[in-house]
């Protein structure tokens, strides 16, 4: 895993109020301060496990696809980038720094 800061690449692949994106093995970070936001970082790292679990392109395809269904529930971005279960499983525990050593495996799919 490797931790880039790319305001200039990140810019074309977020919305304004994201910090950054994941495409394993990279984590693509907005600004260099969030580097040692370790709440930030572990979100992040929920979903370089996500990524790895379902061999990146699975995981691209489910999340896009699971947004398209939450966005015709919601009819708001917003609330369709937070209930997808892949950012549920990473916002419900990226406070908790010990919940990648006992996170089973796919816990993603308790979310749906």
């Amino acid at each position: 895993m490797w931790i880039l800061v790319s305001p200039a690449f990140i810019k074309w692949f977020t919305p304004k109020n994201m910090g950054g994106i994941t495409l394993f093995p990279f984590i693509i970070l907005k600004e260099e301060r969030l580097k040692t936001d370790k709440t930030f970082l572990h979100h992040e790292y929920i979903h370089l496990h996500q990524q790895a679990e379902l061999f990146v392109l699975l995981f691209l395809l489910l999340y896009a696809g699971e947004f398209l269904i939450r966005w015709l529930q919601y009819r708001n971005a917003y609330e369709a980038y937070r209930n997808i279960s892949f950012e549920r499983e990473a916002y419900d525990n990226e406070a908790n720094y010990d919940y990648l050593k006992t996170r089973k495996w796919m816990a993603f799919t308790k979310y749906w």
